[in-house]
């Protein structure tokens, strides 16, 4: 039986926040790892997660079926991690999320690879989003190319380099008030970056159930509110949380997508916003969930004060309701 060590693995998405978990879960467990990524040069962050020529960067677009079928050359599984939360020039979700992750699935099995796909938990056809709607067709192609392939649809994932608790705690940091879109009434799972990545490996080691899609979601079902409650707790900061109905949401994305960082909002995010974003009961039945592959999740608020502490006020922290 062939041992990790001579099992190759590219990991289209690689240098990202979910990436990078990918990448050391993988070199944990001993795989050969191509990352393929638009610009490789900027990956060398990846080199001492794996020992000494262990991983290796590799140019790919999925907007460009040669350059992802180039980077599957001998590849023996396939991830593809690549998605982007808001569309810009010709990154768009379709182009990305749709027909990209089409291209990866058929590279793959040309070569005969597995296959494992991160989506999301929402992709829906029907989706208000297309977000959503593109993340549906991604998965449709996938499962067209490579019919074993394992989906994985995490809920908004968190840890020390994403854009959700670190966006919010850094605009806690210079506004005195905080938005909550629809109310903060959205239902959410946060699932840990590292719980995720831990999933994803196990896919690739073959412990998931041929083209079966995985609903991945932390210990805890938490609304809007309740996760900005415990962001302001975490960096000891007082805000005023104020409800923002999703109509009035909508009107001011409209300005504030052209805005930069921290302030940027899509009417498109807006939309995501009006459906819960938790695992199903069908899911945790079916055991198609985290604990399902045995993996213990962990809370955000467990591990949000490892990484948020750098947000916290000076001075002592004065509790005030909202």
């Amino acid at each position: 039986m062939a041992s990790n060590l001579d099992t190759l693995v590219t990991v289209f998405g690689g240098s990202g926040f979910l990436g990078r978990s990918v990448v050391r879960a993988l070199a944990k467990r001993d795989y050969r790892i191509r990352v393929a990524v638009r610009r490789p040069e900027l990956a060398g962050h990846l080199q001492p997660l794996g020992k000494v020529g262990q991983i290796h960067a590799v140019q790919a677009n999925l907007r460009y079926p040669a350059s992802v079928e180039a980077a599957m050359r001998d590849s023996h599984a396939a991830v593809n991690l690549v998605g982007i939360l808001a569309e810009g020039g010709p990154q768009t979700f379709d182009a990305v999320q749709g027909l990209g992750a089409g291209a990866v699935a058929k590279a793959a099995g040309a070569v005969g690879a597995r296959m494992v796909h991160v989506s999301a938990i929402g992709a829906d056809e029907n989706s208000q989003s297309r977000y959503g709607r593109s993340k549906a067709a991604g998965e449709r192609a996938v499962l067209s190319a490579v019919p074993s392939a394992t989906i994985m649809r995490p809920s908004v994932v968190f840890g020390p380099e994403d854009q959700f608790t670190n966006r919010f705690a850094a605009l806690a940091r210079m506004s005195p008030a905080l938005p909550l879109i629809g109310g903060g009434a959205t239902r959410l799972q946060p699932v840990y970056v590292g719980d995720v990545a831990t999933a994803v490996a196990d896919a690739v080691d073959g412990k998931t159930k041929p083209g079966a899609t995985y609903e991945l979601g932390g210990p805890e079902v938490l609304t809007m509110r309740e996760i900005m409650e415990i962001i302001l707790a975490t960096i000891e900061r007082q805000r005023m949380l104020i409800s923002l109905p999703f109509g009035v949401a909508k009107f001011k994305a409209l300005f504030l997508q052209f805005a930069p960082g921290q302030l940027k909002l899509t009417p498109d995010q807006v939309a995501l916003l009006r459906s819960d974003n938790v695992v199903s009961d069908a899911a945790r039945t079916a055991g198609l969930t985290l604990e399902g592959l045995g993996i213990v999740a962990d809370s955000l608020e467990a591990i949000a004060p490892q990484y948020l502490w750098r947000f916290r006020a000076s001075g002592q922290f004065q509790r005030k309701s909202a």
